[in-house]
């Protein structure tokens, strides 16, 4: 099968990785940015209360039958930070911009959010893959937030990393065989060549994992019967510049971003289920509306 180095060949991208961390982080220890810039990833980070977690928790076992019904599978609750205030509240929570801040500096901007929900027994891996290369973004300056909704291990499908493969930037990738049962669409062979062995991102519901836009990850099956749901965070730096339409989902989350590129979404007013019809062009309609009142809050 035919090999790539480039998914957008017409954009010029700059495919480099750039190490991130300010002089003096307030958060963060010095250890834990070197450990970030020298192997890819920090983990675990403490950052939501067992009372907090098992909220957030009992707010998407509310959601996730919500998006169900409008259509969705469990892999495709994407960007929902624009229509449910319960997401916005946890992208935006100031336990996780300090640390980001840290990363990036005083400007903050939130990209794109993703929950991801291995139901038990599912069959669905997600195949050794880097963020970058999916992304149409320039240069690649973005730190992904994983947060543990669900405790996540080995055996119910937890992420796992290969150290120090962040510093080769871009490498060669094809496209996924329908045979890997992949969420995504791009598959890195042999990824111990470009690394260290896999480390798996072992989480506590409540506690996040940072990792690389470009460090090779990916995860196995959930061969268990447990749940493993966790919500990934894309945060950037303002001087980061998209492509495609890839600016048009983001909250300016701290500081400011003056030229404009970036659009921001303020808190929702509620909170909304974006409907896939047959067309697959979503349109919105209330937790209100479809459970006769009872919206989700936090």
């Amino acid at each position: 099968m035919t090999q790539r180095t480039d998914a957008f060949p017409e954009l010029q991208r700059d495919l480099r990785f750039f190490p991130l961390g300010v002089d003096q982080p307030e958060q963060l220890s010095t250890e834990q940015i070197e450990q970030y810039n020298d192997k890819g990833y920090v983990f675990p980070i403490d950052i939501f209360s067992q009372s907090e977690i098992e909220s957030i928790r009992g707010y998407f076992d509310e959601l996730l039958p919500k998006a169900l019904e409008a259509g969705w599978n469990s892999y495709e609750l994407t960007n929902w930070h624009k229509h449910c205030q319960g997401v916005w509240d946890i992208v935006t929570d100031c336990r996780i911009l300090d640390i980001m801040e840290d990363m990036l500096g005083e400007t903050v901007i939130l990209r794109h959010s993703h929950f991801f929900a291995k139901l038990p027994g599912d069959g669905m891996r997600v195949s050794w893959h880097q963020d970058a290369s999916y992304w149409p973004i320039t240069p690649s300056k973005v730190v992904s937030a994983w947060l543990a909704i669900d405790d996540s291990d080995l055996g119910n499908g937890a992420m796992q990393v290969i150290p120090g493969s962040h510093l080769k930037a871009q490498v060669e990738f094809r496209d996924s065989t329908a045979e890997e049962h992949n969420v995504l669409n791009q598959t890195v062979e042999e990824p111990e060549e470009h690394g260290d062995p896999p480390v798996a991102l072992e989480l506590k519901a409540g506690q996040i994992s940072l990792h690389s836009d470009w460090v090779l990850h990916g995860s196995e099956p959930n061969d268990s019967s447990r749940r493993r749901c966790g919500l990934a965070m894309r945060y950037l730096s303002k001087d980061v510049r998209a492509y495609n339409g890839w600016n048009e989902n983001s909250i300016i989350c701290r500081g400011e971003e003056p030229t404009g590129h970036w659009a921001h979404h303020p808190r929702p007013d509620g909170e909304l289920i974006p409907v896939k019809d047959g067309s697959g062009d979503p349109t919105s309609v209330s937790m209100e509306q479809r459970d006769g009142g009872n919206g989700v809050r936090r």
